[in-house]
């Protein structure tokens, strides 16, 4: 085949499949192909799933013929995120953990999406234990790296999918995100990665309807361009009644909306929100890259925030918080004579085990001190939105981090000779995670070893479409079009 597909966006590629100009099914045996050659050296999939692809693409040819268009994501090849249930009749494993793996008991909402508008899955995506990190690697399947330098991690927790779309094994990855599982994985692989205001994609969860609450956790897409990522809000956002954050009038035309200009924008730019330390070449990459907006006719300016606490002790507030859902999990099990830490303990890393027993161990008076620390962040970010539309910041505070070989893979413990928390510390990710505001990953630039950063784009609540807005314009002054390595080795 002469057009190398994988170079496409999702969108363009659902453009030929509708207009005939080639068929599903060709497009499956094509990334297949290339999976199969591609994917050793990266390790982005934990599973895949070939003959079902190729006969949903059959089913889709079947319809196309009779209907003549199927979705602007017509025959397009995505992946599922291994975490949790995200296709039924397929399995997860709750991120490489062997005694979790469950049959899927429903579609997430990404799958619902994706397949109304065409979509075709072909496997499952590498993800970390619970998520519970940053990076990509677990004892089960081992790490995954970045396209652009194997043995180096693509981030995480959605690291399978960003590596995949990275990579052009797929054109959309599915993602997760309750500390910036979809941004910083898109920061370290070079994509897109799109994380909407809460309330906008309804999370349905029972029996605790109010799960993947504190902090807000979201599901979301990885993708090549603002435009896929714009349609794929578009068919995942809605109301539900049934999940209590749900808002009204979620739904919106975002392939348009991304298109109004931004002139007159006013954008604050900050490297380290005040607290975090930043690699110096990573805070040159997204300098550059904030600037930029201002040929759009935008105002950029630096703005300070006024946080009250370290970078290591509101990393700890995420690691704490985040536990509360999974040591309530663990504890319930344990009811059912299923006792994880006592049976499985090897399947996990340590510094889960730590976690969740330290909120085993926590007080009510425990709890409201980490809300207050959560009402601070809001607070002090809402003070910098009543003179911004938008904030830029880095993804991550360093490049991606080389692999270990005991499948735990952790961010660094320091960056410029000062300490960090390397599970989530080394991301100015997860403050949106306690907030809800919508949050973008975007490609700003490569290193001088070739490895990618990104800049974070973030908006004011329920203004998903300036986030958007921004994204689009960014990218067409800045595109990015990266070429990863033909013919590569594993550091």
């Amino acid at each position: 085949m002469s057009i190398r597909l994988e170079r496409l966006s999702a969108a363009e590629l659902g453009r030929m499949v509708n207009k005939g100009e080639i068929s599903p099914t060709e497009v499956i045996r094509y990334f297949q192909k290339r999976i199969e050659e591609r994917n050793p050296s990266i390790n982005a999939f934990t599973y895949t799933k070939f003959e079902e692809a190729l006969k949903d693409a059959q089913t889709l040819e079947t319809y196309l013929a009779e209907h003549g268009s199927a979705g602007p994501f017509a025959g397009v090849p995505v992946a599922l995120k291994d975490f949790l249930p995200s296709r039924k009749g397929w399995t997860n494993s709750h991120g490489g953990v062997r005694s979790l793996i469950r049959e899927d008991t429903e579609d997430s909402m990404f799958w619902k999406a994706a397949r109304s508008a065409g979509a075709v899955a072909v496997g499952k995506t590498n993800a970390p234990a619970f998520a519970f990190r940053g990076t990509t690697d677990n004892k089960l399947y081992g790490p995954t790296s970045t396209p652009f330098r194997p043995g180096y991690n693509s981030g995480g927790s959605s690291g399978g999918s960003a590596a995949a779309v990275a990579d052009g094994l797929i054109l959309i990855g599915e993602g997760s995100d309750g500390g910036g599982s979809i941004r910083i994985p898109a920061s370290w692989c070079g994509c897109y990665g799109y994380k909407a205001s809460v309330g906008t994609i309804p999370a349905v969860n029972r029996p605790d309807g109010w799960s993947a609450s504190h902090p807000y956790c979201f599901n979301g897409a990885i993708t090549k361009t603002v435009e896929d990522s714009a349609i794929m809000l578009e068919y995942m956002s809605g109301y539900d009644p049934r999940d209590p954050h749900s808002v009204p009038h979620a739904k919106k035309n975002f392939s348009e909306l991304m298109k109004k200009p931004l002139k007159g924008m006013r954008i604050g730019y900050t490297d380290d929100f005040g607290v975090f330390t930043v690699d110096e070449e990573v805070k040159r990459i997204v300098r550059k890259a904030a600037m930029s907006f201002k040929e759009a006719g935008a105002d950029v300016e630096p703005v300070d925030f006024h946080f009250r606490y370290t970078q290591n002790e509101y990393a700890q507030l995420w690691c704490r918080s985040i536990c509360f859902d999974t040591a309530t999990d663990m504890e319930l099990w344990k009811k059912d004579g299923f006792d994880l830490v006592r049976d499985h303990r090897d399947e996990f890393p340590e510094e889960y085990i730590y976690w969740n027993e330290q909120v085993l161990n926590s007080s009510i008076l425990d709890l409201r001190a980490m809300n207050e620390m959560r009402t601070e962040i809001l607070d002090t970010q809402e003070d910098v939105f009543e003179a911004f539309d938008l904030i830029l910041s880095p993804v991550t505070i360093c490049p991606p981090v080389k692999n270990r070989t005991d499948g735990n893979t952790k961010g660094p413990d320091t960056v410029n000779g000062k300490q960090v928390e390397p599970l989530i510390g080394f991301c100015e990710t997860f403050f949106e995670n306690f907030t809800g505001n919508p949050a973008a990953s975007i490609p700003a630039g490569l290193t001088q070893e070739g490895l990618p950063v990104g800049m974070q784009i973030i908006g004011r609540k329920f203004r998903d479409e300036d986030v958007l807005a921004a994204s689009y314009t960014y990218e067409q002054i800045s595109p990015w079009s990266y070429d990863i390595p033909l013919s590569r080795t594993i550091d």
